[in-house]
């Protein structure tokens, strides 16, 4: 009997890859660094080639480390970037170049799409406009119409990699239903595209693959994966799904009431909830479907939270730059609210709700000021963007307890940081040994789907440790509500300006061109 299975991450910073025994126990890992094209600001893109082949390229290493033959492994599993999307032809080659959740330049059909539709599209897709999949299929379809012909489907990262790896063709093709509240275009609730928003914006329904299941086994390797990676070919591959939704059930996140912080790249604070509750009022919060049929996982996030941690530190700690352990110990003494220094971590605008204008900025510098007090602030800004989700949270479902927080990814490292987030929210929050948690979801997503496992949920809480828990501080939580409060503000304050500003920088280059 096959006993090992493969879970892979394809992720912004890289693509990730792990060996699981029939207990869920990691054996080896694997990682490849992204090859992100960005020729300038707002332009982010990656070769799929690149993707397939980064796949392949970790699937060896982990066989090479670990001695595993080929034949005993039972299944692969891969989760993705989730916002961006790319085209393949009729024969499931690239058509377009993955085109990146970094990327901004389809903000003019964002826009064009919340004034046409905006509080319909929340209603049915379950989440706002922003730089996501209706908006992108547009920019492709007016900015490059001979891209959009050829494109016979539009695809995550994932599911294109899993096509190639299986030889699907595009009728073939899927969409697993953990993407949908990106979408715009979608009936999350119904899981189908929605044929009133398709024919809103003329997008052609033919173009939008057919929606599964993460468990479905939707292929087998080919005999030419096999040969570039070093598996056996017909070995099942599973559809799969977004790498924020693999972290979550990675996580354990099968209740309802949870509060999960990921702490990475993308600072994304999300809850699980059995009904379908779109946000239509506040366009904040997006209705992500779990890969546990039945349950959503509503979240909201700040597109680079945790890359202004890491810039505050590569960019103005110093030459050679500061540890991190060096930079809390400064900023740990450092009063709630930083003695009135408040950071915006906006830095390519607010994506939800959508400000598209605003950047970052630091308000209320003076010559108290230390290093501490503005990295402090810096994790405070996360911290109050997490306090305004939470509430938004909670008038959407009164009638749920939402009371405690596990915290997952880089930024869990920081005790500073989840007992900052604990005094702000009000919550306390519990930091888990959980290891990856998306290649860890994406193996057990595909274990359950070749029946390698029947239950999903033991094995994943058998691998959760807790290794630290933050209880919230009645009097820090007092102290934070004025200035969480006065955060918003601020964002309200200078909203205005970066709108002038943007509508003035657009007028001064086109009067240059």
């Amino acid at each position: 009997m096959n006993s090992y299975v493969i879970g892979i991450d394809i992720g912004t910073q890289g693509t990730k890859a792990a060996l699981f025994n029939e207990d869920m126990e990691m054996i080896a890992t694997a990682f490849e660094a992204s090859k992100l094209i960005s020729p300038k600001p707002g332009t982010v893109w990656q070769e799929p080639d690149d993707l397939y082949a980064s796949c392949a390229a970790t699937i060896r290493e982990l066989l090479d480390k670990s001695g595993v033959a080929a034949k005993d492994v039972a299944a692969v599993g891969i989760d993705g970037q989730m916002a961006g999307i790319m085209g393949i032809d009729e024969s499931g080659e690239a058509s377009t170049y993955y085109d990146s959740w970094l990327d901004t330049r389809c903000g003019k059909y964002m826009e064009e799409m919340r004034s046409r539709a905006g509080k319909r599209i929340i209603e049915l897709s379950g989440g706002p406009a922003t730089y996501v999949h209706g908006p992108k299929i547009l920019w492709w379809k007016n900015e490059h119409p001979e891209a959009y012909e050829k494109t016979a489907r539009f695809v995550m990262p994932q599911a294109y990699v899993v096509g190639r790896m299986t030889g699907l063709s595009a009728s073939e093709a899927y969409f697993d239903y953990t993407h949908l509240h990106f979408s715009c275009l979608a009936d999350n609730a119904g899981k189908r595209w929605s044929d009133e928003l398709l024919e809103t914006f003329d997008i052609d329904k033919s173009k939008m693959p057919r929606i599964v299941s993460p468990f479905e086994v939707v292929g087998r390797v080919t005999k030419d994966f096999a040969a570039i990676s070093g598996l056996v070919e017909g070995i099942p591959v599973v559809a799969g799904c977004g790498d924020t939704a693999a972290s979550t059930f990675g996580s354990g996140m099968f209740d309802r009431g949870q509060i999960l912080d990921c702490a990475g790249t993308a600072s994304v604070l999300c809850s699980v909830v059995d009904s379908f509750v779109p946000d239509v009022e506040n366009e904040t919060l997006t209705m992500m479907r779990s890969p546990v049929d039945g349950l959503f996982l509503p979240l909201a996030y700040i597109s680079g939270g945790g890359m202004c941690v890491r810039w505050f530190r590569d960019t103005l700690s110093g030459k050679p730059a500061a540890s991190y352990d060096v930079l809390e110990k400064e900023a740990g003494p450092v009063e709630p609210g930083s003695e009135g220094l408040y950071f915006i971590p906006h830095f390519s605008g607010r994506v939800l709700p959508s400000n598209t204008d605003l950047k970052g900025s630091w308000l209320g510098l003076d010559f108290k000021h230390t290093r501490g007090h503005m990295y402090r602030a810096v994790m405070e800004s996360i911290a109050y963007e997490y306090k305004f989700y939470l509430s938004v949270l909670r008038s959407l479902y009164p009638d749920d307890d939402f009371r405690s927080m596990v915290t997952i990814g880089g930024g869990a490292k920081s005790a500073l940081f989840s007992q900052i987030k604990a005094d702000v929210l009000g919550v306390d929050v519990m930091v888990f040994e959980t290891g990856e948690t998306a290649l860890l979801g994406s193996a057990v997503i595909a274990a359950c789907g070749v029946g390698m496992l029947s239950d999903y949920k033991q094995p994943i809480r058998r691998v959760m440790k807790k290794r630290a828990e933050y209880l919230s501080d009645a009097e820090k939580h007092r102290a934070y509500s004025f200035y969480a409060d006065a955060y918003l503000k601020a964002i309200d304050q200078v909203t205005p300006f970066y709108n002038s500003v943007a509508q003035k920088g657009s007028s001064a280059q086109s009067q240059i061109g």
